[in-house]
């Protein structure tokens, strides 16, 4: 029988500022920023939840809602600090663990019972541990799949655990509305309800067929989670493997809207340094590079290039944005710029031999540049052309330096 985990901390990033400031703790908390920034709430705490601010919020809609919250920028250093904490207790009870985000894991604890014992007070052990090793409350939900232990874990917040037995996944689902399917997004939920669909257990009654034909694979996969199964979508590999992004991006929206050209390209800079590092973090090389830009009146446009050699550098990411920015811009105030990577691989591709010294030079360079912020964090190096363009990085990213990544060597070594 697997024995599968998941682990959520409970409003992480409010926690660990309340473990910095025990005054925050009972008041209605929202971690982004202040109320009269752009920008979006990373966290809230669950008074500031009861007046309706969440995550994902545009701050100033969170001020509205809640005037009286404490508005905090954020510390994303201690937030990596304590991830790596709650993953080193995560070791102590599984070698198969895996980081599906910084406050967030999956622990394989299969074959575990004569070591922890059975699932229930395994759980308890381990939610003791995180608490003595963080001094933070987690939720945590245990079940023989991901799918359901995930569910699980949402199900138990704050401070929880929810166990569910074999042989019971499909009769605890069935009651759930179809959007706790992790992957049922709002468009999927209409597409489901305009079929009447609207509860895990209607699923569970449909015919496979039918939701092949009326949804393609997703609608097979979901045929196999509405029984509790890992069937595709979010869960088709093992706890540990196949984690790679199929992208990597960083977006940045100004304070103030801007047609400086030389903040906008030092801004470009700076988030290609970011993209190049999670780049080299995954092991993965880039064949394609692009810029979004947004402008005052919150017109949108994309423009990508696709390189002749993958890359994972900084200086080519850097490159090829500015000059996809300069062919482009309009020359009105931008609202918002962003970089991405794509077409994603594990390794660089061929070569001539004056191109491999050089790329290997910089990877040496940059890999080393990498070590020094992994100890003293991530604004300790940066290249010349991203110092202007230097912002306060948001804590609701996908950061860089996260607990169990595998990093492969730089070429050569």
């Amino acid at each position: 029988m697997r024995v599968i985990f998941h682990l959520d901390m409970d409003a992480f990033f409010v926690s660990v500022e309340e473990l910095f400031d025990p005054s925050l703790k009972g008041k209605p908390v929202v971690v982004g920023g202040r109320p009269d920034q752009r920008g979006v709430v990373s966290a809230a705490s669950y008074a500031a939840r009861r007046f309706g601010v969440h995550s994902a919020m545009p701050l100033r809609t969170a001020y509205k809602h809640c005037p009286q919250a404490v508005f905090v920028e954020g510390h994303p250093t201690r937030y990596r600090d304590y991830s790596h904490k709650v993953h080193q207790v995560l070791q102590s009870f599984s070698p198969v663990v895996e980081m599906a985000s910084i406050d967030e894991a999956y622990l394989d604890l299969t074959g575990s019972e004569r070591l922890l014992g059975p699932p229930l007070q395994a759980a308890n052990k381990l939610h003791e541990a995180i608490q003595a090793g963080t001094g933070l409350n987690c939720s945590i939900g245990a079940a023989t799949s991901r799918l359901v232990a995930k569910i699980c874990s949402d199900q138990a917040k704050p401070n929880g655990i929810l166990w569910i037995l074999p042989g019971m996944e499909a009769r605890f689902l069935a009651p759930l509305e179809v959007r706790r399917i992790p992957g049922v997004g709002k468009v999927m939920e209409k597409n489901l309800h305009s079929v009447g669909i609207r509860k895990v257990g209607d699923l569970a009654l449909l015919d496979e067929a039918f939701l092949e034909q009326r949804f393609g694979k997703w609608g097979l996969a979901l045929a196999g989670k509405a029984k509790g199964l890992d069937a595709g979508g979010w869960f088709d590999a093992e706890i540990g493997a196949g984690d790679d992004p199929k992208s990597i991006s960083h977006e940045h929206t100004f304070d103030q809207d801007t047609a400086d050209r030389g903040q906008i390209e030092s801004t470009l800079a700076r988030m290609s340094e970011m993209v190049g590092r999670r780049l080299r973090e995954h092991g993965l090389w880039a064949r394609t590079v692009q810029l979004k830009l947004r402008y005052k009146d919150f017109s949108t446009f994309t423009r990508a290039h696709t390189l002749t050699e993958a890359t994972q550098l900084d200086t080519v990411l850097m490159a090829e944005s500015r000059r996809l920015f300069q062919r482009n811009w309009t020359g009105k105030p931008v609202r918002l710029v962003g970089v991405q990577a794509s077409s994603l691989d594990g390794e660089p591709g061929q070569m001539n031999l004056l191109e491999q010294s050089s790329h290997v030079q910089w990877t040496k360079a940059l890999t080393a540049a990498d070590k020094l912020r992994d100890k003293f964090g991530e604004s300790a190096v940066s290249l010349a052309a991203g110092m202007r363009g230097r912002f306060r990085e948001r804590v609701h990213e996908n950061p860089a330096g996260l607990p169990g990544k595998k990093i492969k060597p730089p070429p050569g070594e």
